[in-house]
């Protein structure tokens, strides 16, 4: 199978109107239109306030779209701390004659939800701050869910679950969404999420799903365990992606996957599944759905959980990856770089997984997947590829811990796409 070459387009640091700049974004986010516990249109506004250029609302399976009401005691509900009504914040945000209610035969009261339409008129800044549409395809196959954000859709995706594998159900599904964006001829991504929910995707079924494009390799949900468990070998996101990176180039001759930083943000009134821990730092020439997803399927973006970056260029004719950090006082920053040589181990052993695991074993892949080809303490940095390497990429690792961690310690990071990997 042959791979198509996608080019690295990376800027100089020097912008001007006319050229491309960073964008901040998160792709995965949650409403009361599926499991999240605010209104759409408060979550947004969250978002905007920090500083955020663009948000994707994923909620399952759904499109904010039609009549959807809710009863205002499941709202309330849905909160985790005590504290003033769901109802009552959004309205002292946006007015008294904002939301829609009506009274249930009960003696209680519903909200309309407002649908995408209605509220980005409230918040949408043409040039800073934009929504785009998105849905997560929440599907599965036995105990193992499969999840994947539709990012710039215009209609639904309906999920199609428990085929006769993980690899098939997760192939079924992005070739769903990948037709959607043919047959509007707009450009459309999807990205596998959080593969450790649950211990649901291995290393090796995302390689060898090569309609998969891009993943989590940082999710803020606390279940979704980013770290891996030494109870499962080669676990780890950081892990499972140098080794599928490693499959995928050298076993089918297929492109690597891209990697995003997002939150998965499901809770609003405290709670553990919080905002603000993920993102995705797009270079595109102007804030638009279409012209972000395009950066994003060039590589030109980075996933961060705290770590900002001047910039990340890759020189094709020269082969070297150069990283600027934009540090903080007092901080201190260790850019790695990373990749696979060409002629690493491809010794793989069985372990046996915990019975709590979707897997009877787990397969260990040489320490040569993903090694560590150099590191460097200084804010600018930058690796020259020998011709030995099938990729390399950087992770940049904070001293400082994350401001909101889903897990005690986690240290604020950035991750930039691999590179090299053309011929």
């Amino acid at each position: 199978m042959r791979f198509a070459l996608l080019p690295f387009l990376f800027f100089a640091t020097a912008v001007t109107a006319d050229e491309p700049r960073w964008f901040k974004g998160n792709t995965h986010t949650h409403s009361l239109w599926s499991d999240g516990n605010d209104f759409p249109e408060m979550i947004c506004a969250w978002y905007k306030d920090q500083g955020y250029d663009f948000l994707c609302m994923s909620d399952h399976n759904t499109l904010a779209e039609g009549d959807k009401w809710v009863a205002e005691s499941t709202i309330e509900k849905k909160k985790i701390t005590l504290g003033r009504k769901v109802v009552e914040k959004c309205t002292e945000r946006f007015g008294a004659d904002w939301l829609v209610t009506r009274p249930t035969e009960k003696g209680g009261v519903e909200v309309k939800l407002k649908t995408l339409e209605e509220y980005r008129g409230k918040l949408e800044v043409p040039g800073k701050f934009l929504l785009v549409q998105a849905e997560e395809v929440s599907a599965g196959f036995a105990k193992s869910p499969i999840h994947i954000n539709a990012i710039n859709l215009t209609e639904a995706i309906q999920p199609v679950k428990d085929l006769v594998s993980i690899r098939e159900t997760m192939r079924t599904n992005l070739q769903a969404i990948a037709a959607q964006g043919l047959k509007k001829g707009k450009p459309i991504m999807s990205h596998l999420n959080h593969p450790n929910f649950r211990w649901a995707v291995s290393a090796e079924d995302i390689a060898h799903v090569i309609e998969d494009k891009f993943f989590e390799v940082y999710n803020g949900h606390p279940s979704t365990y980013p770290e891996g468990d030494p109870a499962r070998v080669d676990t780890s996101t950081e892990r499972v992606w140098d080794i599928a990176n490693t499959i995928r180039l050298v076993e089918l001759k297929a492109a690597p996957l891209f990697a995003l930083g997002t939150d998965d943000s499901h809770h609003y009134h405290g709670g553990t599944a919080t905002s603000g821990r993920g993102w995705v730092m797009v270079k595109a020439d102007k804030l638009d759905g279409d012209a972000l997803v395009e950066a994003m399927h060039r590589g030109d973006f980075y996933a961060s959980c705290g770590v900002t970056l001047k910039d990340v260029t890759f020189d094709k004719t020269t082969r070297k990856l150069t990283v600027k950090i934009q540090g903080e006082p007092g901080v201190k920053y260790t850019t790695e770089f990373r990749g696979t040589p060409k002629n690493y181990n491809r010794a793989v052993q069985e372990v046996p997984a915990p019975a709590d695991d979707n897997y009877p074993v787990r397969l260990k892949h040489s320490e040569e997947v993903g090694k560590l080809l150099a590191s460097s303490d200084s804010l600018e940095s930058s690796y020259q590829m020998t011709g030995d390497e099938l990729y390399v990429r950087a992770i940049i690792i904070s001293d400082q811990v994350m401001k909101n961690p889903a897990t005690p310690g986690q240290l604020q990071k950035a991750w930039t796409q691999p590179v090299g990997w053309q011929p």
